[in-house]
């Protein structure tokens, strides 16, 4: 673990900080390093029922760090610069959103101000977002010559739709979280001084909810981004025997037979 990425495990719930943030938080190698061997623990920890991503200060996160750029491209004097090596690394480093988006428990985006590039990627792979009404969010690739990474272009796509996702990637527009709200870039968009007990609201719900059927949850609809019908319905009938099986449901049908609320333990 590095002091520019914090760590707090508490009631099921793990908060990973991206914490540099005189630099707003930009993906450091120590962030990068420290997000995936993180995530990859927690991913497999029970005891782990949520997974929370933010920033420390009053970012989120602005991307990707300028003072490594220089390391992804060669120099007017170099030769023979290895472009597939180069371009292993930098798949490598996405990790991250690839276990926030299929890790099989909720994972949420808290976003306390501006969200670029990468950053913003990271936000948009995240099962849930939450941001301060005023944070600025961007794309940012346009601006700086480059075509974004970090499957911005596939979760933008899913959850604003191809041509609204072409006009903030070519653009590099910059929106309020109000304004990513509207779109249903984020779930929920709340004044700043909030945003910390509109976050712990949804952050309990979740980790209180049954964790094994999340799981599955995200399975099928993950799915169906990409699979047929039939793909779907043999994954939904495969998963709810499963989840058939678990404590929690049968603690939730004991509760509704008796009437009363059930409390889900995750197993």
């Amino acid at each position: 673990m590095t002091d520019q990425l914090l760590e707090k495990v508490e009631d099921g719930v793990a908060t990973l900080t991206l914490n540099n943030p005189t630099a707003l938080n930009a993906l450091t190698r120590e962030i990068r390093g420290g997000l995936i061997g993180a995530l990859h623990r927690h991913a497999g920890d029970r005891a782990v029922r949520a997974v929370v991503v933010t920033g420390a200060g009053r970012a989120f996160c602005a991307g990707g760090d300028v003072n490594e750029f220089a390391d992804f491209a060669p120099s007017d004097e170099e030769s023979g610069f290895d472009v597939e090596g180069q371009a292993y690394g930098l798949r490598a480093n996405t990790e991250i959103v690839r276990l926030l988006h299929e890790m099989p428990k909720p994972t949420v985006a808290v976003i306390p101000g501006p969200a670029a590039g990468a950053g913003f990627s990271i936000a948009m792979a995240c099962d849930f977002r939450i941001a301060a009404a005023d944070a600025k969010l961007t794309t940012a690739f346009a601006r700086v010559g480059l075509s974004g990474d970090y499957g911005g272009a596939f979760f933008l796509t899913q959850l604003v739709g191809a041509a609204k996702a072409r006009e903030l990637y070519l653009t590099a527009d910059v929106i309020t979280g109000a304004e990513a709200e509207k779109l249903g870039l984020v779930n929920k968009a709340v004044p700043e001084e909030v945003l910390s007990a509109e976050a712990q609201k949804l952050i309990e719900k979740l980790a209180g909810g049954p964790t094994i059927a999340m799981g599955y949850m995200k399975r099928n609809l993950n799915a169906a981004l990409r699979g047929s019908l039939k793909d779907v319905l043999d994954l939904e009938a495969l998963h709810m025997i499963r989840t058939f099986m678990t404590e929690d449901h049968k603690a939730a049908a004991k509760a509704y037979l008796e009437k009363c609320a059930p409390s889900f333990k995750g197993h």
